[in-house]
């Protein structure tokens, strides 16, 4: 394996953090230099550094294989998150431990939106901007800004935007892989850009407008306000977050085809079907179980919160309206199977991920065939393609491993001395990449007071749950391939 390659294409992921880290210091200076403007400085010039060295010193090579093609997606997104850290480090600020630090990156990168402050608020705005920037970075992917340099001759990009985009969602992508990221990041950048000036229209001021834009895109859920949305107290604003949190949970690919053909083939696309139907359903059954148990008095708020929260789980956002901890039991069930199932693939939501739950539904009801006619050939039918036989295995040992992370992880909580609600949905908001859970680590509540090992393991998780598990895995075996 090059290494030198391997740091090349690294040094690429590093100078875009970099190049976030002094936007935030100039936003920073635009505070009358508040108290990050130095931590940012440094961290930027730093990590400038780190990202510069390799660029300078070796030689730019086309040919990547698949070995070194794997350690440039970990290490991308293991170092962007060591760095990351460096402003929380520096700025200090009581809350910000080692372990406190790491898991505030891996949150923001990983687009998870969990935290370990107690007071966001009472943080400087450059840090701020800088928590929302990793959401940003994270939402698109390191491993994304570094496919767009990388030579069109290499081998090797498919397979990395494989690492990036569920394999399912390939499959609907009809272009080539350049052309693919190029959608990617139009798509991305311009629903940020849009989400950014309506919240602006709807009341927002600048500030919170661009922060809470970069998390509703990249559907992660860091927010400037300690009440997330409820502290607004505006319909308008809800609105536009619940749009948002929809589209950015739907195969962009597919958005991008509606927006340039000027058609809704994007409502013909089975799992978009699937997927709306779920939420629809599920917000239906929440707002009644709402109102029938009394928690309000109101179906019109009880469905306003109920399709806020509905959204804000299904696609990994974690923005909140309303105190679901306090709700009843049957919604919390509801709202954790969404953080289970998630949004579409070719999004920026973690989870299992509705094409391959929709391609488990076809499956069973196949093998259901099969059973009652046991000589028939019965085709996996998702809308009017067949299934390959390999995809329908892949997403059923996918959804496999998953559930088994979420139990390891739920015990490994527990055995640290997390009770039940609270190890079980940490776990899977983790795994997830969704963030507020329920119990003592609800909507408004903070994982700062969960064991320090707990904490670590669920910076692991998020990894696993941004990353589709397999990549981060595979270091564990690639330097033993031939």
């Amino acid at each position: 394996m090059n290494l030198r390659i391997v740091s090349r294409n690294i040094g690429l992921a590093l100078i875009f953090n970099a190049f976030f880290m002094f936007l935030s210091m100039m936003v920073s200076i635009v505070y009358d230099f508040d108290s990050s403007f130095s931590p940012l400085l440094l961290s930027g010039f730093i990590t400038a550094m780190a990202g510069i060295f390799p660029l300078i010193f070796v030689r730019k090579n086309e040919n990547i294989n698949i070995k070194e093609g794997f350690t440039i997606i970990i290490l991308s997104w293991i170092l962007s998150c060591l760095f990351g850290m460096l402003p929380y480090l520096l700025w200090g600020g009581g809350e910000f431990s080692m372990m406190n630090a790491w898991y505030e990156s891996v949150s923001g990168y990983t687009t998870t939106g969990s935290t370990i402050l107690r007071d966001i608020e009472s943080l400087p705005h450059g840090l701020l901007f800088w928590r929302s920037s990793t959401h940003f970075l994270g939402g698109i992917g390191v491993v994304i800004f570094m496919l767009l340099i990388l030579p069109s001759a290499s081998t090797f990009r498919m397979r990395l935007s494989k690492m990036e985009i569920s394999s399912l969602s390939q499959e609907n992508y009809k272009f080539k892989t350049k052309q693919t990221i190029k959608i990617i990041s139009s798509v991305y950048v311009g629903l940020t850009l849009l989400a950014f000036i309506l919240l602006k229209i709807a009341g927002m001021g600048w500030f919170d407008a661009i922060n809470h834009a970069f998390s509703v895109v990249a559907t992660g859920g860091f927010s400037t306000k300690n009440l997330s949305i409820l502290y607004y107290h505006s319909l308008p604003i809800e609105i536009i977050m619940s749009v948002f949190m929809l589209l950015a949970s739907l195969h962009f690919g597919l958005l991008y085809n509606s927006v340039v053909t000027r058609s809704s083939k994007i409502f013909k696309s089975p799992v978009i079907k699937f997927y709306l139907v779920t939420l629809a359903l599920f917000a239906l059954f929440i707002t009644l179980d709402l109102y029938f148990t009394g928690h309000t008095n109101n179906l019109f708020t009880a469905f306003r919160h109920s399709i806020f929260q509905t959204l804000s789980m299904a696609s990994t956002s974690g923005f909140a309206t309303a105190d679901t901890t306090l709700w009843p039991n049957l919604s919390i069930l509801l709202l954790i199977y969404l953080t289970i199932q998630c949004g579409c693939s070719g999004s920026t939501t973690g989870g299992i991920k509705s094409d391959r739950v929709l391609i488990f539904l076809k499956s069973f009801k196949a093998q259901l065939k099969k059973h009652v006619h046991p000589n028939a050939v019965v085709p996996v039918r998702v809308g009017n393609h067949v299934i390959d036989k390999d995809i329908a295995v892949a997403s059923a040992m996918y959804i496999l491993i998953y559930v088994a992370f979420i139990f390891m992880g739920a015990m490994i909580f527990s055995l640290s001395g997390m009770d039940f609600i609270d190890s079980f949905s940490s776990s899977v908001a983790h795994m997830g990449n969704i963030g507020p859970a329920f119990g003592s680590v609800g909507v408004f509540d903070n994982y700062d007071h969960i064991p320090l090992f707990a904490k670590f393991i669920s910076t692991i998780q998020m990894l696993l749950g941004r990353l589709e598990i397999y990549p981060l895995l595979m270091i564990f075996v690639i330097y033993k391939w031939r």
